[in-house]
């Protein structure tokens, strides 16, 4: 089959890259044109791994990376539009649809009309968004969904820093559909896939990526404000707690035990935009949903408590050098969207710290980009090791592991991993 697939994030790169290594033909198109030269030389825009050799096998093979000038012949050849494009979330809660619906009505400006395609959303969007935002407009231009042309949703359940895995050893595959037609083409694209394929309603879907999120989203918080429990009572080791936690046989070797941790809360693109967005939805349905509505509370407040005990660690003296240890989000990506480090960063700021610095092994350069702070960044780990006065663990990157043996200088373990 041959696939248009728009935006080249990790999501679309993965996707696009995937599909291609199912056997499909595909296009990815991209309009941010830095972007896009980086593709089509060979290199990832990002760091993930496996995906780069994906790359290499190929581009210019089965994957060809296009801008909008080659859409209109890309489209023409196309089965199915895929869509993974951005889906921000604006101040109060609710997904941005712009980015998705300008990307929609790009393809049925150019669309062949004597083929029956189908437009698929791999982006995450709240439950009901296909069938009461995207099909009216789509419906808006006198083309009937089901009849000129498809409509699904194909929900991703990928983790940065593992996407290829994720999507070349997917555990489920989930089709929101509202046609047979529809269902038919998908299925044929996933036609090799060993992962059960579940043919569900548009919005089941979109719920069950949101069902997804959520959930993680709510044990991070819950394990936060269990941290602050711990700390305001007193006298509690805090990850030996969690540990022993984890060795009950209900959580143990469960790989859904990781989210059952403290730390400074959860960050990046998909979890605060998908909780917020949810809640949103809910909100404006009529339903206020406490549980969602305190975990984003939780987690809002998590960059003030991690402040606090940074702040107690150097007498608030003002003049002491903060040395934060990690900007990514996460370990094993430089993905620094919403990253809890910029979020304390900016915390101590407001107190009157003004002796900052930061490292990360891989994300140094997309923080910079991203948050204009008055912080200095470390030439290396040895640098930081050298010119702060108190170590602030704030992502759980391996190599610091065994930063209290490297220094003895204090070491305030955000992340509990010490």
């Amino acid at each position: 089959m041959t696939i248009t697939v728009f935006g080249l994030g990790f999501v679309g790169l993965t996707t696009s890259l995937g599909f291609a290594e199912y056997g499909h033909t595909v296009y990815g198109a991209e309009v941010n044109n830095e972007r896009l030269s980086t593709v089509q030389g060979g290199k990832l825009p990002f760091l993930e791994y496996g995906l780069d050799e994906a790359l290499t096998r190929h581009l210019n093979h089965r994957f060809y990376a296009i801008g909008t000038d080659a859409l209109a012949e890309a489209v023409a050849k196309s089965d199915c539009v895929y869509y993974c494009v951005g889906t921000p979330y604006g101040k109060d809660g609710q997904a941005d649809l712009t980015y998705l619906l300008k990307a929609i009505d790009q393809t049925l400006a150019v669309r062949p009309k004597d083929k029956y395609q189908v437009l698929v959303i791999k982006s995450t969007v709240p439950p009901s968004t296909t069938s009461s935002k995207v099909i009216p407009h789509i419906e808006a231009t006198g083309l009937k969904v089901g009849q000129d042309l498809g409509v699904a949703n194909n929900p991703e359940f990928l983790r940065e820093g593992h996407c290829w895995d994720d999507f070349m050893h997917a555990d489920r595959i989930v089709l929101g559909v509202s046609d047979d037609r529809s269902a038919d083409v998908l299925r044929n694209i996933y036609a090799t896939v060993s992962a059960p394929i579940h043919c569900v309603t548009l919005n089941t879907g979109e719920f069950i990526k949101y069902l997804s999120n959520t959930l993680l989203a709510t044990l991070i918080s819950y394990s936060n404000e269990m941290s602050v429990v711990a700390d305001t009572i007193g006298g509690i080791d805090t990850a030996e707690a969690f540990h022993i936690l984890h060795e009950d046989k209900r959580w143990n070797n469960a790989p859904m035990a990781s989210y059952v941790y403290p730390g400074c809360g959860y960050g990046g693109y998909c979890l605060p935009k998908d909780t917020n967005a949810l809640y949103a939805v809910a909100r404006t349905a009529g339903f206020d949903a406490s549980i969602l509505k305190n975990v984003i509370a939780t987690n809002d407040h998590m960059p003030a408590f991690v402040a606090d005990k940074i702040a107690k660690a150097v007498d608030n003296n003002h003049n002491a050098v903060i040395g934060l240890l990690g900007l990514s989000f996460k370990p094993g990506s430089d993905d620094v969207r919403d990253t809890p480090s910029a979020k304390i960063a900016k915390e101590l700021i407001a107190r009157g710290f003004t002796h900052i610095i930061g490292y990360d092994p891989v994300a140094m350069e997309e923080f910079k980009k991203h948050y204009d702070l008055t912080m200095d960044y470390a030439a290396n780990y040895d640098d930081i090791l050298n010119h702060a006065d108190v170590l602030a663990i704030t992502t759980a990157w391996p190599e610091f592991k065994d930063v209290h043996k490297q220094t003895d200088k204090t070491v305030v373990d955000c992340r509990y991993m010490l």
